[in-house]
């Protein structure tokens, strides 16, 4: 028996392995074992621990087998070398990130996915993040039952996450705010920069605003403040300061929101509006936008009012950005008054 299995090709022993096994009788398991051990590795079947795969083996037939015997280690052999996992990365908290990239059916997915969450789980991982892109989309259904839930989408993929260990779990929640931007570009004859919007809520009110705007992914407050204005006026600008923010809840879709009212200087002064959400835009004097009813009304917009009014007259300092970094050598902004402030810990 042992001279006519050794005469099978690699190939054949690799798909044809389960059922001789199982009708091996016990005798003949050493020989078994032996040969399951030495079918080669090289079809890009990456093996399972032996003490997961032997429990997933025995538990797997249909009646049940002793597992110490030699024919269910042949079989949990056999079993190590056909299985394959998922490919993995850490994360920085006991946790492992699957970036899908193979095309698969559901079933397939499963068992991969129930092998690697018991590999996963004797090496003491924690949470699972699987980002599942939009081409992939036949798997969610198959993730969610088995025990996945959303994390968060973007426009080329969703993120799907697990919970190991049988306790709470401290998977960080998903981005909780939206920042915009709200600009006021002063030039030196005491006028603000203002727009008249096509969308929104302001739309056919004759209401004249500031230019407003989200800020992007990656993308800076000043920044943000100077494209919004460069886009919806054509007007050139230069950061100034941050003159305040507000935080605001339940607003988009849910989600809280920053508001960064920011302070510009003019570089250009002719205004080429943006056709398709601006309707007009004009130099308006500062006295007479603040005269609107709505900025009369408006309990936020007073305020942007009187932090302009102060700032006009030397009483109010709002927050500049300063280059620096902190915990990584990367780069960031950090606002804040720097009236008595001398800038040493800046390079």
């Amino acid at each position: 028996m042992q001279r006519s299995l050794s005469r099978l090709s690699p190939l054949r022993v690799a798909n044809n392995l389960f059922l001789p096994l199982r009708l091996l009788p016990p005798r003949h398991g050493s020989a078994a074992l032996s040969l399951a051990r030495r079918i080669p590795l090289q079809f890009g079947i990456q093996a399972r621990p032996r003490a997961a795969v032997r429990r997933a083996a025995v538990g797997s037939m249909s009646r049940p087998v002793d597992s110490a015997s030699p024919a269910a280690e042949a079989v949990a052999a056999a079993v190590e070398d056909k299985v394959r996992l998922f490919s993995s990365v850490e994360d920085h908290y006991g946790g492992v990130i699957v970036e899908m990239k193979e095309a698969m059916d559901s079933a397939t997915f499963v068992s991969m996915l129930r092998a690697s969450i018991s590999h996963w789980r004797e090496q003491g991982k924690r949470g699972v993040w699987i980002k599942l892109p939009i081409e992939l989309v036949n798997l969610v259904e198959a993730a969610v039952a088995e025990g996945f839930w959303y994390h968060h989408a973007e426009p080329k993929y969703l993120m799907l996450v697990y919970w190991i260990p049988q306790s709470a779990h401290t998977i960080p929640a998903n981005a909780t705010h939206r920042v915009g931007v709200g600009v006021v570009v002063m030039n030196e004859k005491d006028e603000v920069l203002v727009v008249q919007e096509k969308t929104g809520i302001f739309r056919g009110t004759g209401v004249w605003k500031f230019p407003t705007g989200v800020v992007d992914e990656g993308e800076d407050i000043c920044a943000a403040a100077v494209r919004e204005v460069k886009e919806e006026t054509g007007i050139d600008a230069e950061f100034v300061e941050v003159l305040g923010f507000r935080q605001s809840h339940q607003s988009f879709f849910q989600k809280s929101d920053l508001f960064f009212v920011c302070l510009l200087r003019p570089l250009s002064f002719d205004i080429q509006k943006q056709d398709v959400e601006i309707e007009a835009a004009q130099w308006m004097p500062f006295e007479e936008y603040a005269a609107q009813p709505f900025c009369q009304k408006n309990e936020l917009v007073k305020y942007i009012i009187e932090m302009c009014s102060a700032k006009k007259k030397g009483k109010y300092s709002g927050f500049t950005p300063v280059l620096t970094s902190s915990f990584t050598e990367q780069k960031n902004y950090l606002y804040l008054d720097r009236t008595g402030i001398s800038g040493s810990g800046s390079k």
